[in-house]
């Protein structure tokens, strides 16, 4: 493993307990974690039945966080952890706030905007392009939502 991937691994766990915390509170967990040069600039979860807010999602609240600390909406050279694809409205403010890496754990194949329904990130009319990786701790965030949404069924 090199230090990279111990790296990704650490703050992808981070967004794993931003998730529970979101689950714990009854909104859907998704956790994010925003770093820069290997420091956390921001962390969130879902927030979009207590805030309420159709657009609280986990890497929106990040994102407004780390501009609101670094007093700049181009958040470049930041890497985003996220614990579940991104929908097509986060995706795209991504790609605005121009962060140079995504890495997410698991697909939503319902509204992924990265790889699974849509391609926001590398849609070739963006001026700016960001480097993705998926799968990490993959199977833990799903678990998380797996189990969540059974509960919610019952």
């Amino acid at each position: 493993m090199t230090a990279h991937t111990i790296d990704d691994q650490h703050y992808m766990e981070l967004a794993l307990a931003q998730a529970r915390q979101a689950a714990a509170v009854g909104e859907v967990p998704v956790g994010a974690v925003l770093v820069r040069d290997g420091s956390v600039v921001a962390q969130a979860h879902n927030r979009i039945e207590s805030m309420p807010d159709a657009t609280a999602h986990a890497e929106m609240l990040a994102l407004q966080e780390a501009a609101r600390s670094t007093g700049s909406w181009r958040l470049e050279g930041m890497a985003l952890y996220v614990t579940l694809e991104p929908c097509p409205m986060c995706a795209g403010a991504m790609v605005l706030a121009r962060i140079a890496r995504l890495i997410y754990a698991t697909p939503d194949p319902r509204k992924g905007a990265v790889d699974s329904v849509y391609d926001v990130l590398r849609h070739p009319a963006n001026n700016h392009r960001v480097q993705v990786s998926s799968g990490l701790l993959a199977e833990p965030a799903a678990q998380l939502l797996r189990e969540f949404f059974l509960e919610r069924r019952r």
